[in-house]
């Protein structure tokens, strides 16, 4: 079995801490979107988060290959609490360390009002066994957040939720993770990008 993951494109307004703010793809984000998944479509299957700078691209993608499409409210970002919407610049002003706190310690100096991430990798990692027990067998693609593709690396190579962080993911970049009998889940490639 094979999971292609891949981070929605570049959404309207910019970059910004929006977690589960519904914005869409902005012009861009659509382009660097069919530049990651070309022409090919190996896949049987789409699994999308419903936010629509996912599902808006996965709904296109599906009909263009007649996939079909299944959307998991399990696959959205993380809640990022006071700071959905704001700018580093603008959290910055307000608190020339608190970024700084937050990157060192993503577990113990969440913004107010955040999903745990606790929380938030447990939602991610019963989406992703759902995923494998509905689709064993097939190649799927994921439609989803740089958190939430966060959340599955560490799941998959058993990183301490300290280090979730670490991990970069561009927008349109696609991560791959191969399941077989014999072996556990393996990473097998990551931040691969059409541009």
């Amino acid at each position: 079995m094979l999971i292609d993951l891949i981070r929605h494109g570049e959404p309207a307004g910019g970059k910004r801490y929006r977690g589960q703010i519904d914005d869409p793809l902005s012009d861009l984000g659509w382009q660097q979107m069919w530049a990651a998944v070309g022409e090919r479509a190996p896949w049987q299957h789409i699994v999308t988060s419903p936010l629509s700078r996912c599902h808006a691209f996965a709904t296109a993608l599906g009909e263009r290959h007649v996939l079909p499409v299944t959307a998991d409210a399990r696959l959205m970002e993380v809640g990022f609490g006071a700071w959905e919407g704001r700018t580093a610049a603008q959290l910055r002003a307000e608190d020339p360390m608190q970024l700084a706190r937050f990157y060192q310690d993503p577990v113990g100096a969440r913004p107010v009002g955040a999903e745990p991430l606790d929380a938030f990798c447990a939602r991610v990692v019963a989406a992703f066994d759902a995923m494998v027990e509905a689709y064993a067998g097939q190649q799927l693609l994921v439609i989803t957040h740089a958190g939430v593709i966060r959340a599955l690396i560490a799941h998959v190579l058993g990183a301490p939720l300290q280090a979730l962080y670490r991990i970069e993911v561009d927008n349109a970049a696609m991560t791959r993770i191969r399941l077989d009998t014999e072996r556990p889940p393996t990473l097998v490639a990551h931040g691969l990008c059409a541009r």
